[in-house]
C-alpha cells in the first residue's frame, strides 16, 4: 500500500472483502453521472467476475482512516495493430468528500504501474460525452481523444442474436 502522508490516504490493491465498497463506490459513481437506472451490478456480480475463479477485472482501492474513498476498476486488454497488452479503465470513482486530494490522477497513475509490471503498454478509457468535468481532468492528464474511432455496443436481444448467429 502506498500512502500519501499529507492527506493520510493510501492505494491498494482490492480483496473479495472489499465488495461491499466496490459496489458502493460504483453506486455513487452512477448517481453523480446521473445514470443510476444503468447500474444494475450487484455484489454477486463482483464476486464472479472479479474475484471468482477466472476474474475478469482488478481494482485499486484508496482509503482514508479505513473507508474507501476512491476506486479505479480496470482489465487487460490486447492490441492487435500494435501487438501489445494494454488496460482499460472502466470506472474511476472519487468519492465527492474526497475530491481536489489529487485522488484520481492517483488512481490512474497505480493503475497503470501496475499493467506495466505485467507488460500493458497503453491505456484506454472511455467518458460520456457530455461529462466535461471528464473530459477536462483526462486531457490534463495528458490523454487525447481518438476522433477516428467509435465504440459500438450490442446487449440485451441485440447481443443475443449475434451470440446464436452462428
Amino acid at each position: 500500500m502506498t500512502t500519501d502522508v499529507a492527506n493520510a490516504v493510501g492505494i491498494r490493491r482490492a480483496t473479495a472483502d472489499d465488495i461491499p465498497a466496490i459496489h458502493r463506490l460504483l453506486s455513487e459513481l452512477a448517481q453523480t453521472t446521473g445514470l443510476p437506472h444503468k447500474f444494475v451490478s450487484g455484489e454477486a456480480d463482483l464476486q464472479r467476475y472479479g474475484f471468482g475463479d477466472a476474474p475478469m477485472f482488478e481494482a485499486l482501492l484508496a482509503e482514508r482512516d479505513g473507508g474507501a474513498i476512491g476506486l479505479a476498476l480496470f482489465f487487460y486488454t490486447y492490441s492487435s495493430w500494435r501487438g501489445e497488452p494494454g488496460i482499460y479503465i472502466q470506472d474511476l470513482v472519487v468519492s465527492e468528500q474526497a475530491r481536489g486530494l489529487g485522488l484520481g490522477r492517483r488512481l490512474i497513475a497505480a493503475a497503470v504501474s501496475h499493467a506495466s509490471r505485467h507488460g500493458a503498454t497503453h491505456l484506454r478509457l472511455s467518458v460520456e460525452h457530455d461529462n466535461e468535468q471528464a473530459i477536462g481532468f483526462y486531457k490534463s492528464l495528458g490523454l487525447r481523444h481518438s476522433d477516428n474511432e467509435k465504440i459500438f455496443e450490442a446487449s440485451g436481444g441485440a447481443f443475443g442474436q449475434l451470440a446464436t448467429a452462428t
